[in-house]
């Protein structure tokens, strides 16, 4: 619920009659403005008229006491605040150093200024309160002591080094820049104040985390606005904080700990919080029930259940993490031996929406009597689900996420072998049929989708491999594969003589025919470790290329998947379409789900 929303100059944000502080909540990101951002503001505010519009902010106000000290959760906007008042504190520090060449009306300024800094009821309460990460709240009290805007202030070590000294830094050298040489220095300063105090801005101030979150999600600003796992950190800890004071380290360790298996990449952290409730639904309804966890109305569920019970609620989804940890490579597990190749093809084929019922299996697997064997039975069953589904697009996207909730629902009363076969039913019941795959397989399966096309690939290869022959084809290097999908006859628009010759008796029409009907089946596509190297050369070249040691890197690269054109003098449509019908048909056997053993 919006409470209110008003457009304000900077000088009533910072009303020296008003007891309003601007708390940043204490595990929020810390400052991360730099100089692009510090030159940009300082910039505007120079070359625009008073009123000049600096963006919004969104407060959380849960003040009850208007006699007391009102106290804002500033959630959006607070690299701005706190830059803003690094700026008027770099004003104060070079008022107060000409302070006896100030006129009665100038010194009034200056004391104003430091009242939009600390409040009048005392010089210890600083108007916006920083974060303690990185030291961002132990800087920012430095450098108003360095002013003699509060009392002294142990500066920390290595303050110069971080970005709340340097941004304050930044405009003392800005306005000895802006003053240099100038007769009139300190009306200069006076009038470049008196534009920032005009400057203005939109305060938005909401009732909750949900609120917050709903509007900074479709504010434009120019800051650095907080996500969605930022907000409900911020909730978690500051539940944490008021249950259990004196312990809110501790916590926040377990919160970092809890992003440490899910990694920096904010998809995969809101993807795991969307997919937790969506596994343990059920288990929480008496909490808050919503039929299913969106980007849209995240916040709303985990506000409802860290309100709940936020101990608990961290320690779950902590534990959950870990597990979820093994489905990006980010952990190991010795009670899960033998899951973590299963697990790699799944994240490959783009399995990631069965990782809510993946996480479901691995929590209760005590609980459903699953042995290892099982989980890995059931993550062969979903790469081949996926296989199918990411060629055929069967199920469509928008459904998955309720097809493996509504496996999980099925789930109830079972356990061990059972839990396998209802998995392998509804899968089977989801998946498009052997014959619309096959129709896929047949066509042009590189533009149809070329992530599936190489993963197709490759496991066709490392089915005939051993532990003697064993090649890793998804090494990389550089963030990029070394084995890459190679076609054989060249996809380029510009064909090569030699291709024209050999598989359209020099007829150049016909050779783009075939490109068009051919040249994206499954029979014209291997993989190659050299595939750059290979690129337009004849179809001899690709067959016979060595390296400088005399190894063979074109076709006779040892791969089975190459057999056939390792011993292939030329390469015609016949070959691709007899290439194409034996790919296929091991493709069907290695990718079924009906019929036979799951």
């Amino acid at each position: 619920m919006i409470k209110s929303v008003n457009n304000y100059p900077v000088s009533q944000l910072f009303d020296i009659e008003a007891g309003v502080v601007y708390v940043i909540p204490r595990y929020q990101r810390e400052y991360t403005w730099g100089k692009n951002q510090w030159e940009s503001l300082f910039d505007d505010v120079l070359e625009n008229n008073p009123g000049y519009f600096l963006g919004s902010i969104i407060c959380i106000n849960q003040s009850t006491d208007v006699l007391s000290v009102q106290r804002l959760e500033l959630v959006d906007g607070q690299q701005r605040l706190t830059t803003l008042s690094l700026l008027f504190a770099a004003i104060y520090h070079v008022l107060k150093t000409h302070e006896n060449k100030l006129d009665d009306e100038q010194r009034v300024e200056m004391f104003n200024l430091k009242r939009k800094l600390v409040l009048k009821k005392g010089d210890d309460q600083i108007r916006v309160i920083p974060q303690i990460q990185n030291n961002n709240q132990n800087d920012y009290k430095a450098i108003l002591a360095e002013t003699g805007i509060i009392g002294a202030y142990d500066v920390p070590a290595y303050a110069g080094n971080r970005k709340i000294f340097r941004a304050y830094r930044y405009f003392q050298g800005r306005i000895e820049e802006m003053t240099n040489s100038q007769d009139n220095r300190l009306g200069i300063i006076m009038e470049f104040l008196y534009t920032i105090s005009h400057a203005s801005m939109v305060k938005i101030e909401v009732a909750s985390h949900a609120d917050a979150y709903t509007l900074f999600e479709s504010l434009n600003n120019r800051g650095m606005p907080l996500t969605a796992i930022d907000l409900i950190k911020n909730k978690l800890m500051a539940r944490l904080e008021s249950i259990e004071p004196g312990k809110i380290d501790h916590y926040f360790g377990d919160w970092n700990r809890l992003l440490g298996y899910l990694g920096d990449d904010y998809t995969i952290q809101e993807r795991f919080f969307r997919q937790y409730y969506n596994a343990f639904k059920d288990d929480l309804k008496s909490v808050y029930q919503v039929p299913v966890a969106t980007r849209s109305n995240l916040i709303q569920i985990y506000e409802k259940l860290i309100n709940h019970d936020a101990k608990g609620c961290l320690q779950k989804i902590s534990a959950a993490a870990r597990l979820y940890a093994l489905f990006l490579s980010r952990n190991q597990d010795d009670a899960l031996n033998g899951l973590e190749k299963p697990l790699k093809d799944l994240e490959r084929i783009q399995g990631a929406p069965s990782y809510l019922m993946m996480l479901y299996l691995l929590v209760r697997k005590e609980e459903l009597q699953l042995e290892n064997s099982h989980l890995a039975e059931i993550v062969s069953l979903l790469v081949r689900f996926f296989v199918r589904r990411n060629l055929t697009d069967t199920p469509p996207t928008r459904d998955l996420t309720r097809l493996f909730m509504a496996i999980i629902d099925k789930l109830s009363g079972l356990s061990g072998e059972a839990v396998v076969k209802s998995i392998h039913e509804q899968l089977i019941a989801a998946s498009a049929s052997d014959e619309i795959f096959q129709r896929k397989l047949e066509g042009q399966i590189y533009e149809e989708n070329s992530g599936v096309t190489r993963f197709v690939l490759c496991a066709l290869a490392e089915q005939a491999m051993t532990k003697e022959t064993w090649v890793d084809l998804w090494r990389i290097e550089n963030k990029k594969f070394v084995w890459t999908i190679e076609h054989i006859f060249p996809q380029g628009e510009n064909i090569p003589v030699s291709w024209v010759a050999m598989i359209a008796a020099d007829d150049e029409n016909k050779a783009k025919e075939i490109q068009q009907t051919h040249v994206h089946k499954l029979g014209n596509l291997t993989i190659s470790g050299f595939n750059s190297a290979l690129g337009n050369k004849s179809f001899e070249e690709k067959c016979d290329r060595t390296d400088p040691q005399g190894r063979s890197v074109g076709y006779k690269n040892g791969l089975k998947l190459n057999e056939d054109l390792a011993n292939a003098e030329t390469w015609s449509v016949d070959q691709i379409d007899a290439r194409t019908t034996k790919l296929v048909t091991q493709a069907i056997a290695l990718f079924k789900l009906n019929g036979g053993d799951a």
